[in-house]
């Protein structure tokens, strides 16, 4: 019985490692040929059969990129788009999951609900009277659109709530106690044991609005203005005649400081999703 118990784990085992190279691989492949075919001259993007690895990898691609699109512009405009809204976001998010965890007020679990009921709702739906309120407020063709449109966020505000709620209710009767308001509770105590998931927080917003597309689409009008996503269209050319290889070289250089940034705070993500799956 123990033998055949044993065997049973190890072929679980080893399915599970399968499993995990399969989806690797499905996740890596797009992945993995976007760099290659970054790499190939226009000639062998369209091989038949395709080849995963470049014969004469043709690093002009990248050179390429700078020459045809202002991507230094473009990369500025991004940095500071989606700086000022991680920043946000994380401000935002943190007060009101802090709120909606530790401060008990008349009609909160409704709110909250209502609030994260606005998870299900298609930015599609909403964008046109998002524009309308960002053109009356004065901030079309700005990057400031951008920001300020995306300072509030659901999930975040439930990863947040989710997070505090684990934390001992404890600490913060006793600083209150002693005379702390809630804000002071929250920045002395809570804030500081919440880093996890922050730094998860900060994480996805960077990565999610690094690559942000569709907003940025509507609301800026100006090349001055693109972010990198936006501006890294011009690399395809007049009805779409321009390179593959140059195009795909221009969507390493954009993925490139998502997956430094994922390499870096690995821990810190990790680390704040598995606390926050607990409960």
């Amino acid at each position: 019985m123990t033998e055949s118990t044993g065997t049973l784990a190890r072929i679980g085992r080893i399915t599970g490692v399968a499993v995990l190279v399969i989806a690797a691989m499905v996740a890596l492949g797009p992945l993995l040929w976007t760099v290659t075919t970054s790499l190939r001259t226009p000639a062998e993007a369209f091989s038949n059969p395709p080849q995963w690895f470049p014969l004469h990898p043709d690093f002009s691609n990248y050179s390429a990129v700078f020459d045809r699109i202002p991507i230094g512009r473009f990369f500025v405009n991004s940095v500071v788009v989606t700086g000022l809204i991680v920043v946000g976001q994380t401000i935002t998010c943190t007060l009101s999951g802090y709120a909606f965890a530790m401060i008990s007020f008349p009609g909160r679990s409704v709110i909250f609900g209502i609030f994260l009921a606005t998870m299900m709702v298609p930015l599609q739906t909403i964008i046109i009277p998002v524009f309308v309120i960002i053109r009356y407020l004065g901030l079309s063709d700005s990057p400031l659109s951008l920001v300020v449109s995306a300072l509030g966020s659901a999930f975040g505000t439930f990863l947040m709530r989710q997070y505090f709620m684990q934390m001992p209710r404890e600490l913060g009767e006793a600083a209150r106690i002693d005379g702390a308001s809630h804000f002071q509770t929250f920045l002395m105590i809570y804030a500081k044991m919440a880093g996890p998931a922050i730094a998860t927080l900060a994480i996805l917003n960077f990565s999610g609005f690094w690559a942000e597309f569709y907003r940025p689409l509507i609301f800026l009008q100006s090349q001055d203005n693109f972010t990198l996503p936006l501006g890294l269209v011009g690399l395809q050319g007049n009805l779409g005649t321009g390179s593959i290889s140059v195009v795909l070289a221009g969507v390493v250089l954009a993925i490139l400081p998502s997956v430094v940034l994922f390499i870096f705070a690995q821990r810190y993500f990790i680390a704040g999703i598995t606390a926050g799956a607990s409960r």
